[in-house]
């Protein structure tokens, strides 16, 4: 049997994430015309609307349509800014994120998926986004960024994130002790930072973003 893919698409935004109360305009549109099938592997095609993380190989996840669409409308890049995603998986992220910015940069610590994802951007006619090959905790942009979007969770907030942003600029982050973690919008300001809770949720951690076991007798 085969599937509609545009009808899924549709459902998706209509019935997943429109209801999570993202109704921003240019992301649902975001959504609506970019196809996420296009991003995750033959044999998950199937599933690609579907309201659940997806692996995308080395044990990482496809965050859900609805936390996506959610941390979108939270940053709202504009087309004159530019964006960094920190673990940009399959690109499919990445791909939103560029529609919406002026340029768009991913690192993704695995090469085989970094690739794939620069792949997935050039078919879909996206040319203002690259993905490369980087560890985030030793990797160093050597710029700054209007927005950023680390796209797993974190133990806690990392200060050297923050420094990448420009000043006036705005990160989505996960934090926090699995499964009660925090969504957050840290903001750069003139005077330092100002975190702003967005929602609870559960999301797998960043390669070395994990806690640190706690010591037990």
């Amino acid at each position: 049997m085969s599937i509609d893919f545009a009808l899924a698409r549709e459902n998706m935004v209509e019935q997943q994430v429109r209801p999570w109360d993202v109704l921003d305009v240019r992301v649902l549109d975001t959504l609506a015309r970019l196809p996420r099938d296009a991003f995750v592997a033959d044999a998950l095609r199937s599933l690609a609307y579907a309201d659940t993380a997806l692996p995308i190989g080395h044990g990482e996840t496809m965050m859900k349509p609805v936390l996506e669409g959610r941390a979108l409308q939270a940053l709202l890049p504009t087309e004159a800014e530019s964006v960094l995603e920190i673990g940009a998986g399959n690109g499919y992220l990445t791909a939103c994120l560029a529609r919406l910015s002026r340029e768009t940069v991913g690192i993704e610590r695995h090469a085989d998926l970094a690739e794939a994802a620069q792949t997935r951007l050039a078919a879909q006619g996206i040319n203002n986004a690259t993905v490369q090959a980087a560890d985030a905790f030793a990797w160093n942009p050597g710029r700054g960024f209007d927005v950023i979007c680390v796209s797993g969770a974190m133990a806690a907030i990392p200060a050297r994130f923050v420094e990448w942003l420009n000043p006036g600029g705005r990160m989505f982050v996960v934090h926090g002790r699995s499964p009660a973690m925090e969504a957050a919008l840290v903001h750069r300001t003139v005077n330092g930072t100002r975190v702003e809770s967005l929602f609870e949720t559960d999301l797998p951690y960043l390669a070395g973003a994990e806690p640190v076991p706690a010591f037990t007798l």
